[in-house]
């Protein structure tokens, strides 16, 4: 039986928009359309991997709209980068963008945070709509308006807050998604549970495995959950500015610098770092006195148990940095405020919170450990 067609409202006053769970959308264009997309240039920007996705959605679109225009990227963390960020803006510019036009990002996080940021920007601002082709797009960086680039200095440093008009999320989009993209997007999955809902971390214990088998029932629930969730911190605190939003950098702020170590160079995903920031960030909530070993142990379990990276020493080939070098990364990273590093810990299971008293030894034995294996 075919899941039917869910919307989840993200609720932003005049910058309102649903975001569409279901099967075949990219095929059903008229369900997510502007009802006056037909005057308006259309753009989409995706990248080599999934430009037959962008390519099926040409042809859908055919006599809804005017004739689209496709700009194909090259796939990697590496093309959230200035000069892709450059390419694309003075593209769409060549091409005649204006005002009215609408921008559709069709591709995983990197091409979703690209492009909307080059919406964001070009001629101050045009609409976009996101349609995230992978698992960890689908319930994560399509949602809740965050555009940006890396810079040398590290990852999402640059960017802005700017909101698609509709995120359609395609599952049929993931018929061809590797196993370790899906289990990379698991990981931002694992995460809601965590942060804020135990029965949601209870339900993923048995069914996690269904999930990345793509089991559409179960896939559809996983998605549509973590979606809610999303929304409604988005919608409590869109910029960040009760720090509700920041819980969801759950597992991150570990996460952020070992991808600039790795120089995103493709031995580690996002959604991998994330993974193994999760358990890191268990092991500092328990080392300041929140949860138990049995807690952290839980974790630890669930995400080896799908076959998930969980230590630094599961990076392949190995990183050279030290504890020291790798904790010198975090006061770089965005979320680092001038009173300190803001980690998220866990008080319980389903429980997050802002903690910026934790000592640097702890950090710092943490990454010793797991740049060992333990």
């Amino acid at each position: 039986m075919t899941p039917q067609i869910k919307t989840v409202p993200v609720n932003l006053s005049d910058r309102s928009y649903n975001i569409l769970i279901g099967q075949g959308l990219l095929q059903q264009p008229e369900l997510w359309l502007p009802a006056d997309a037909a005057d308006r240039k259309i753009f989409i920007i995706t990248d080599e991997h999934v430009a037959p996705y962008a390519a099926s959605l040409c042809v859908a679109l055919n006599g809804k709209t005017k004739a689209p225009s496709t700009f194909i990227l090259p796939p990697g963390e590496q093309t959230k980068s200035f000069e892709f960020f450059q390419e694309t803006v003075e593209w769409l510019l060549s091409n005649g963008v204006n005002r009215k036009s609408l921008l559709i990002a069709v591709g995983g996080g990197v091409i979703g945070d690209l492009a909307g940021f080059a919406a964001a920007s070009v001629l101050r601002g045009i609409d976009f709509i996101q349609i995230p082709t992978t698992l960890l797009s689908q319930v994560d960086s399509s949602v809740g308006g965050k555009t940006g680039i890396n810079s040398k200095q590290g990852k999402n440093l640059v960017g802005a807050f700017y909101q698609p008009k509709t995120v359609v999320i395609d599952l049929e989009t993931l018929a061809t998604l590797p196993e370790r993209e899906m289990k990379a997007g698991y990981a931002e999955i694992a995460k809601y549970g965590l942060l804020g809902d135990i029965r949601f971390f209870e339900w993923l214990e048995v069914n996690g495995r269904k999930v990345i088998a793509k089991d559409m029932n179960a896939l559809t629930y996983a998605i549509e959950t973590s979606c809610k969730m999303k929304a409604e911190i988005v919608r409590q605190d869109e910029r960040e500015e009760t720090g509700l939003r920041a819980l969801l950098n759950l597992g991150h702020t570990f996460a952020h610098v070992l991808e600039t170590t790795c120089e995103y160079d493709g031995r580690l995903l996002h959604g991998e770092a994330v993974g193994i920031g999760l358990v890191q960030a268990a092991r500092l909530s328990q080392s300041q006195g929140m949860i138990g070993n049995a807690d952290v142990s839980r974790i630890h379990t669930h995400l080896s148990s799908l076959g998930m990276m969980t230590e630094i020493s599961d990076i392949s080939p190995a990183i050279s940095a030290t504890p020291d070098e790798l904790y010198a990364l975090m006061h770089k990273d965005k979320k680092a405020a001038t009173d300190g590093i803001g980690f998220i810990v866990l008080q319980a299971l389903g429980r997050a919170r802002i903690d910026k008293t934790v000592a640097a030894e702890k950090v710092l034995s943490i990454l010793e450990g797991s740049l060992h294996g333990r």
